[in-house]
């Protein structure tokens, strides 16, 4: 059974560190919290993980410590940033508390951001939209990567392009966060560094052979779109759909000189208030419905965790863990505890069985 760890201590951690290279403190706990709500729910290739390299970025100067987002367009109702690489947590929770408090008079408020450093985990974002009882969709694209390969092509072309949405629906948000390759590019990493192969081949090599071999893929192969080899040409197009939304929208990407970018984001946000469009009881009534019938559906006679509900999990995850502590996953561990240490901080104390 792995350590757990109080989620304040972890928080308090992630922030110091975050300050330590000059960061005002207020923008480090808003980053920290955004890493520590993505473990919360389990989404762990995105969360604390991420810690290290976005460390590295504000002590090397490729984020940004300080400065506002530029603002291009604003119509009220929509609105465009160019966040010239301000580290992208912070960035982004700002645009979501912009659109937060434009979203009761306009219904619904749609933002674009150019340029943020990489936003990581976009679910981690959802819960304070959720607490609003509101609905949101979220996606970004990274235009300096070509990580998956389009249907029929042995070259990779998009980058893996998530999209999160949540909509409250009773005793738990519909919610999910899922990238439009088969599977994401942080799973590809961890199974490299752990020397374990794919569940399935999820890869191309650079021969356009599949392949469950990580090393595929770090040898100048591709990630296979969703659909995989069969149906990829529908995940194909949604990765242009998210591309056109996040960086079409946005100004920036593809048509650009990019290739200094590393993993910066172009971003979409939409939230939208339910109240827009009549009675909040009409529209609960109806996603509790459908969470209610969906978890209700008969299971496969082979299915070994029943009917999978999207958000069901992650929140009562995230709920069980913000009670009891948190598990982290035992590379991040790893890593937290060697940032301690270059560092010079303590590593937070495990929770004891008499806590």
């Amino acid at each position: 059974m792995s350590t757990r760890y109080h989620a304040d201590a972890l928080h308090k951690f992630a922030s110091d560190l975050f300050a330590s290279t000059g960061l005002s403190r207020e923008r480090a706990d808003v980053m920290a919290n955004t890493f520590l709500q993505a473990d919360l729910m389990g989404f762990t290739t995105h969360g604390l993980h991420r810690v290290a390299s976005n460390l590295q970025w504000l002590k090397d100067g490729v984020s940004r410590l300080d400065g506002e987002p530029e603002v291009l367009q604003d119509r009220g109702n929509c609105f465009n940033w160019d966040a010239n690489f301000l580290p992208g947590p912070w960035v982004l929770n700002q645009a979501i508390g912009q659109a937060l408090d434009r979203v009761s008079e306009y219904g619904v408020v749609t933002a674009t951001i150019r340029r943020s450093q990489h936003i990581a985990c976009l679910a981690a974002y959802l819960p304070q939209i959720i607490e609003k009882n509101c609905v949101a969709l979220l996606t970004c694209s990274t235009p300096a990567e070509r990580t998956v390969s389009p249907q029929g092509s042995k070259e990779p072309l998009f980058s893996a392009n998530p999209i999160a949405f949540c909509a409250p629906a009773g005793d738990f948000p519909l919610l999910f966060d899922i990238s439009m390759s088969v599977t994401a590019g942080g799973y590809v990493a961890r199974a490299e560094r752990e020397g374990k192969k794919l569940p399935a081949a999820y890869l191309k090599d650079s021969d356009g052979n599949l392949s469950d071999d990580p090393a595929a893929f770090a040898n100048g192969g591709s990630i296979l779109p969703v659909g995989g080899a069969d149906h990829g040409y529908k995940g194909a197009a949604l990765s242009a759909m998210l591309e056109v939304l996040s960086m079409g929208l946005s100004g920036y990407g593809r048509a650009d000189n990019t290739q200094d970018d590393d993993e910066a984001n172009s971003v979409f946000l939409q939230i939208i208030d339910p109240r827009a469009f009549g009675a909040p009881q009409d529209f609960l009534r109806q996603t509790r419905a459908l969470a209610t019938l969906w978890g209700d559906c008969a299971p496969d006679s082979d299915a070994t965790g029943g009917v999978r509900v999207p958000g069901q999990r992650a929140w009562a995850l995230r709920q069980d863990q913000l009670a009891h502590g948190v598990r982290l996953y035992p590379t991040i561990e790893e890593d937290l505890k060697v940032l301690a240490v270059q560092h010079d901080r303590d590593m937070p104390a495990p929770i004891t069985d008499q806590e």
